[in-house]
């Protein structure tokens, strides 16, 4: 699906658990994320250490929009 949205000229950011995966289906753009159960957040943190984490990662995926690659890219921190 992603680089079917691409082709129509839409930049995807994939944030993804498992990088291998999204280099396997052949994601441009990839943001790793935190762990499967729950990719954008730890629920052992107080939700003032949530917030920071998932703006932190939506800050990255923004970034990534922002950027032109011309082959897969992974958006480490």
């Amino acid at each position: 699906m992603v680089k079917e949205i691409e082709r129509a000229g839409i930049p995807v950011v994939h944030m993804c658990t498992v990088v291998p995966i999204s280099l396997t289906v052949g994601a441009n753009r990839i943001v790793p994320t935190i762990a499967i159960p729950h990719p954008l957040g730890n629920p052992a943190l107080t939700m003032a250490e949530e917030k920071v984490i998932r703006r932190a990662l939506v800050e990255r995926a923004l970034k990534a929009l922002e950027t032109e690659v011309s082959e897969q890219t992974v958006f480490e921190k």
